[in-house]
């Protein structure tokens, strides 16, 4: 069984011409072209597949503040305030709710790292608590086990990845844009040297700007434009258990593995890091951009096989735009999760909390986790195309942080002041290399 996620209706037609095209129907995408529409703008969302079918329903559904980078930790604080204007305003439930996340470890190491992070969130009006051996055991309690110490942090939250993503697109038909699921972006027209349009399969529409919130796709569309983005990505491997454990915390990390409350009652279950390198030729055209990554990661890392190079996700091939891309030939990327990575996260969970011990599986899934060098996103318009913004590459954070960078592009498609610099997601810093610069997760 897949990544859970309900399905919404299309727009029948495509329209003539719209204000705004926005590419990708994950969760970025979703949000950019609902913070549009909501203003007035006539946005198009196009998704070649169905709306939040790759890595916006297959992650943990975490929305956290907490360790995030200094880069990224703007966009999660206004996202959380936009995960809760969204669901109020939509009226939907969008599984989201500040059940704070809790962090346990016997590491000391790791400890410091987070009471210094704590130091740092302080200077930014962040809350979040430090726990001594005896806060985190008793908050473990579900664990059977003494720890050393941990971290709360209360005004962070989850929401559900199966539904956030639809629901939100269902927000776009509400305010009057337009939603195209099946109908894959070819190309762009350009006219005087900047956009005048979108060629999709289903025909083409006239407009002067363009969102590109590919995820994984972003980098192989980009190169046929000419445009250099680095970017990568790794196979994920997720499971989730039936509803029956009592007693566990809503949103629990360590070490060993990390769980999740799903809305059925049931728990998502991963190993933090954990994934398969899978080989492409656009992972080998930029392997010396990522070596500073690798460096960081490569013991959680372990050796892939050919699906990511049969999906055709990271060509370095260019496309005719008369005839069938390779997003129509693979509408969806649904791979293969590693049987080893499952085996060894269920064991994991099994061993740390008892409670789980004879609740069976549920489901299974693996997704692909687009990334850029440093770990930390593109929102930038194009230097050599005006009316391209490039928004990618959000290194499995997207999903928590994907209302605030949604927002963030609404402001900066419609020359608005942004609530954030967005200088630190330039494209052009990729140029340089990553060392000393890669995110922890």
């Amino acid at each position: 069984m897949p990544a859970p996620l309900i399905t919404i209706p299309s727009t029948p037609d495509l329209p003539k011409s719209a204000d705004t095209v926005v590419i990708g129907g994950g969760i970025i995408g979703v949000c950019a072209a609902y913070f549009m529409a909501r203003q007035g703008l006539n946005v198009a969302l196009l998704e070649k597949g169905r709306i939040g079918a790759e890595q916006s329903s297959r992650n943990w559904g975490w929305c956290r503040q907490q360790n995030r980078d200094a880069r990224e930790l703007p966009l999660s604080t206004k996202s959380l305030e936009l995960w809760e204007e969204i669901t109020a305003e939509l009226g939907e439930d969008l599984g989201f709710r500040r059940c704070g996340l809790l962090y346990l470890s016997d590491n000391q190491a790791e400890l410091d790292g987070w009471s210094k992070w704590r130091d740092f969130a302080i200077t930014q009006g962040v809350t979040t608590h430090m726990l001594s051996a005896a806060e985190a055991s008793e908050r473990g309690q579900a664990t059977g086990k003494p720890w050393k110490g941990g971290v709360f942090s209360p005004s962070d939250g989850i929401a559900d990845p199966s539904r956030a993503a639809p629901l939100i697109a269902k927000g776009i038909l509400k305010h009057g844009g337009t939603v195209h699921q099946f109908c894959a972006a070819r190309g762009i027209e350009t006219e005087a040297g900047r956009v005048s349009g979108v060629i999709t399969e289903k025909g083409v529409i006239k407009t002067t700007q363009v969102v590109m919130a590919g995820g994984a796709w972003a980098s192989s569309f980009c190169r046929q434009l000419d445009i250099r983005f680095p970017q990568a990505s790794v196979r994920s491997s997720i499971l989730s258990v039936m509803p029956g454990a009592k007693g566990l915390p809503d949103a629990l990390h360590t070490a060993e593995v990390s769980v999740t409350r799903r809305g059925d009652g049931g728990y998502t279950l991963a190993v933090s890091g954990r994934a398969n390198v899978d080989p492409t030729p656009q992972q080998l055209r930029f392997a010396t951009k990522f070596l500073p990554m690798f460096a960081k990661r490569w013991r959680i890392l372990s050796p892939g096989d050919l699906q990511g190079w049969q999906s055709g996700h990271e060509t370095r091939s260019k496309w005719a735009l008369d005839r069938p891309t390779p997003m129509e030939r693979i509408r969806i990327l649904d791979p293969c999760p590693s049987e080893g990575i499952l085996n060894e996260t269920l064991s994991r969970a099994r061993r740390l909390l008892p409670a789980l011990g004879a609740v069976p599986i549920q489901a299974s899934w693996a997704g692909y986790i687009d990334s850029t060098p440093d770990g930390v996103p593109v929102i930038d318009e194009a230097s050599n195309l005006p009316g391209f913004l490039l928004a990618a590459g959000f290194s499995g954070h997207g999903f928590g942080i994907g209302p605030g960078a949604g927002r963030l592009i609404a402001e900066m498609v419609m020359g608005k002041t942004p609530f954030v610099d967005h200088h630190q997601y330039k494209l052009a810093r990729l140029n340089r290399g990553a060392w000393g610069k890669v995110s922890e997760f």
